[in-house]
């Protein structure tokens, strides 16, 4: 059945388009630098977690589907210093290197603000609900292909590059069910949220989070526990 010439239809791109902008949005008011994408997306057949740092997000509700972005060791300690140098940190204080353990949890928290604001714009833009799980991130060493196509009827996947203002290179990666959103009236779009706003509170959570609990932290053990939590997170 064909919709008429005048319908406004949403589909995957349109979809992967909301994501990306979610993505420079809240980077640039993170960092207070130039986050850009490609104008170019890349049809792929699988999603991947790849060295250096690799984080994922599953989403359900209106869609399901999974969100993967790969970061370089330079992108992602760009990314966490401009950061931390923006919400007003030492250079000296910070982490040197991007497997301490600092960096993951920066870069976890920059990628909750990202899925945050968009599961916002889908509620606000799509009129549906989708809600996430907490993002997870990885040091890594060796590519783990993730695959969610057991929980998606038509799968479709796609790879953005986006580049950072020292022109580092990060990838994010979609898997989606295959699906359109089709208008059926006009309606009013309720104002988004102000990125920098949404990050001081974030930072601020964080800060209180860190005053409420002990300093002291359990003994970590080897890196099978962030191997077990993977699969743990997709249901394996």
């Amino acid at each position: 059945m064909s919709t008429p010439d005048n319908t406004v239809v949403f589909g995957t791109e349109d979809i992967l388009l909301s994501l990306c902008n979610s993505v420079t949005r809240v980077l640039n008011a993170a960092t207070q630098s130039q986050i850009h994408f490609s104008g170019m997306v890349q049809r792929i057949t699988k999603t991947c977690l790849k060295p250096d740092i690799g984080c994922f997000v599953l989403f359900d509700g209106g869609f399901s589907g999974l969100v993967v972005i790969n970061f370089s060791a330079l992108a992602a300690m760009e990314l966490y210093e401009s950061y931390m140098l923006n919400m007003g940190m030492s250079k000296s204080g910070l982490a040197s290197a991007h497997t301490s353990d600092e960096v993951s949890n920066v870069m976890g928290e920059l990628m909750n603000q990202i899925v945050g604001d968009f599961t916002g714009k889908v509620s606000r833009e799509l009129q549906t609900h989708i809600t996430q799980n907490q993002p997870k991130m990885l040091v890594l060493t060796k590519q783990v292909i993730l695959s969610v196509d057991t929980n998606l009827d038509k799968p479709e996947a796609r790879r953005v590059t986006f580049f950072t203002g020292r022109n580092n290179i990060f990838y994010l990666e979609l898997a989606i069910d295959r699906t359109e959103f089709i208008k059926l009236f006009d309606f009013e779009t309720p104002e988004a949220n102000d990125p920098d706003e949404l990050i001081a509170q974030a930072h601020a959570q964080k800060q209180s989070q860190a005053t409420a609990q002990p300093q002291s932290k359990p003994p970590q053990t080897s890196g099978s526990n962030d191997h077990d939590d993977l699969l743990d997170s997709l249901g394996m």
